[in-house]
């Protein structure tokens, strides 16, 4: 897409009306082989001073001595709340590909900030604001996905009225759609669960000077700080491939079959190791026998973490909005007693909710720990 004033061919002069140069900044990936951005700035946009660090979230760590086990977390018990999203976040469950964390902010970014680690994807539980960023505003609301990519400079504006709390997924290799849903030229199927009009993109109201100054760079799990001389929100233009969205999670378009489908027909963003899935409101099986309650699984190359929005959750008791349940390769799961057999005959489901598979162990942090359910694992016996 592009928004603003660009230049007619990449890396040629594009002049203001006093004659300078405007200042062209590649955003690219995969070095310079992959997807990229061209922007164009009033500025140099490479003159940042040093400073001194004040912001950030702490990064995650293992908790001791955790035994393999079906888990449920009770996110609303976090008590690390408030603040604002570049330091509210707190990590519950990590691998090398995946960091998954739960925020209740409160307050909008007082700085601009960058994840040099990796993409960033929230799931807005409960909130509304807008996403500022050096390509345009992206305004969000509860039950929308949020995407910032690796790298891009950005701030979170928060509708204060509204209470927040919102889930986090750090995604250290970056966010894609999956392949199975894209043609051979990347574009999405007409068969997709999804089409490209469901995205919201950017607006672009720069060049602005909201009078901040400071810079956070997040990068190998620590904060680095840095200071502009003036706005760093002096873009007149920009076109690419890379740049924010929200994507409410309401038009992914769920499928029905005979028979139970496996989750991967819910498949909405991958990651690196990890498919993000979203369960929303739908037509269950209609074959006069079909079972629509998932059936038991040992799905033993991946970890399966579930965050519960809203509905009723046929295949599960005593979990809620805020719930998250994490079950590990290696030992069966599946739906608490009764729930299999009491599902035949039903013909629609009103849940919500998103999961993450991943390949790589998914390992609880102590704030995970802190807020367990710990009859969760005897909840499957009769």
């Amino acid at each position: 897409m592009q928004l603003g004033r660009v230049a007619k061919k990449h890396h040629i002069a594009m002049r203001k009306e006093d004659g300078s140069l405007f200042h062209e900044e590649c955003l690219t990936r995969d070095g310079f082989d992959g997807p990229y951005t061209i922007l164009y700035h009033e500025n140099r946009p490479h003159t940042q001073h040093l400073a001194t660090t004040k912001h950030g979230w702490k990064a995650p760590a293992a908790a001791p001595n955790q035994a393999l086990a079906k888990r449920h977390y009770l996110s609303l018990r976090v008590d690390a709340r408030g603040g604002s999203p570049l330091d509210a976040r707190v990590p519950l469950l990590f691998n090398k590909d995946v960091v998954i964390s739960v925020l209740y902010p409160n307050a909008s970014d007082t700085a601009y900030f960058a994840n040099a680690d990796g993409d960033d994807l929230f799931y807005i539980h409960e909130g509304s604001g807008t996403l500022r960023t050096l390509l345009g505003d992206v305004p969000f609301t509860s039950e929308d996905y949020v995407y910032v990519p690796r790298g891009l400079l950005h701030r979170f504006i928060l509708d204060e009225k509204t209470p927040q709390h919102w889930l986090s997924m750090e995604c250290l290799g970056g966010v894609h759609l999956p392949k199975q849903w894209r043609n051979e030229s990347g574009q999405l199927r007409m068969d997709a669960p999804f089409s490209h009009r469901d995205f919201h993109r950017p607006d672009l109201f720069a060049p602005m000077d909201e009078g901040i100054r400071d810079f956070v760079v997040k990068r190998g799990q620590a904060f680095h700080a840095f200071r502009y001389d003036s706005s760093p929100l002096d873009v007149v233009g920009w076109d690419g491939s890379v740049y924010p969205w929200a994507f409410p999670i309401l038009n992914f378009q769920p499928r029905a079959g005979q028979v139970h489908l496996p989750p991967t027909w819910h498949g909405n963003f991958a990651a690196r190791g990890a498919l993000i899935c979203s369960f929303v409101p739908r037509l269950v099986d209609f074959h006069p026998e079909a079972i629509p309650c998932p059936y038991p699984h040992s799905s033993v190359d991946v970890d399966e973490f579930l965050f519960y929005c809203r509905g009723n959750f046929t295949s599960r008791r005593g979990v809620g909005p805020g719930s998250i349940s994490f079950h590990p390769a290696g030992i069966p799961h599946g739906p608490h007693p009764g729930a299999y057999e009491n599902s035949v005959g039903h013909r629609e489901t009103n849940e919500l909710a998103v999961m993450l598979d991943c390949y790589e162990r998914l390992v609880p942090t102590a704030a995970a720990v802190a807020i367990e359910d710990p009859n969760y694992q005897e909840s499957f016996v009769e």
